[in-house]
């Protein structure tokens, strides 16, 4: 190759360098405002945005050697090896970040959201790349990785604006049915009138089977989400107030333990 090939190739190759770099940004400012457009979360688009525009300088990179007559083969096959390596020890993380992507595209739940997901519970405060931070009730900070919320159910206990409590309650068998069912109506009624509670819809009362030593019974009291907790206590207070004016009993566990005869005279005379 001559002096001036050689040179021709290096100018060919700045060339690319110029224009690839010019590309990049362009194609990074076409990705930011097409996810913005889409409506993406911010964190989304910058990270949109950041692997076009790697995607498109490294491409121009290879094309640039190949211009001045480096092989591009080589360079390719150790770049590939090496995305390989890094690929296999990062699993991991790699697992995180696509389901970290998939959770700001498909969006189950926001920040401020009460969840249950990744075997953790609490209010969402930051849903990154690759993990998601909660705040749980007794205000401690969770960092549960994305990979593990993503592949999990995840319950969203705040998407709807009201909440169904329902309370399991156990009469007795010698109880009357239906004086069981007038008195737990009466107290789901009595909650219903309480701020926070709702009538529409309205109280249930449904005869839930038979225990080992009680007759079942739900008692399904619908509230606005924010006053769930203190709808689902005063329920439960109400019940057993009802209940115990009505003198209705509610059984406990218990065991009767019968010995042989034999046995028992046995042990008195011994």
């Amino acid at each position: 190759m001559t002096f001036t090939g050689l040179l021709i190739r290096i100018a060919l190759a700045l060339v690319f360098l110029i224009v690839g770099w010019w590309a990049a940004r362009l194609g990074e400012g076409l990705a930011e405002r097409s996810l913005n457009r889409l409506k993406v979360d911010a964190m989304l688009v910058r990270f949109g945005a950041s692997i076009t525009r790697w995607t498109i300088l490294v491409l121009v990179l290879i094309s640039a050697l190949g211009a001045v007559g480096i092989s591009t083969f080589s360079f390719a096959a150790v770049l590939g090896a090496a995305g390989l390596a890094i690929g296999l020890a990062l699993k991991d993380v790699l697992a995180s970040l696509a389901a970290g992507v998939l959770l700001l595209v498909q969006r189950p739940f926001k920040v401020g959201d009460f969840v249950r997901a990744g075997g953790e519970n609490g209010t969402v405060v930051e849903v990154g790349l690759f993990h998601t931070a909660l705040n749980t009730p007794d205000n401690k900070r969770i960092t549960v990785q994305n990979s593990k919320v993503f592949i999990g159910n995840i319950e969203n206990v705040s998407f709807h604006p009201r909440r169904r409590a329902d309370i399991a309650v156990g009469v007795s068998y010698d109880a009357d049915i239906d004086a069981t069912r007038e008195t737990l109506a009466a107290a789901a009624a009595t909650v219903a009138e309480m701020p926070g509670a709702l009538t529409d819809p309205a109280p249930q009362i449904v005869l839930d089977g038979f225990g080992d030593s009680s007759v079942n019974w739900q008692v399904r009291v619908w509230a606005n989400n924010a006053d769930f907790l203190a709808v689902r206590q005063a329920t439960i207070r109400q019940v057993k107030i009802a209940l115990d004016e009505k003198g209705i009993g509610i059984p406990y566990p218990q065991m009767d333990v019968h010995l042989p005869r034999g046995a028992a005279a046995g042990e008195e005379g011994a």
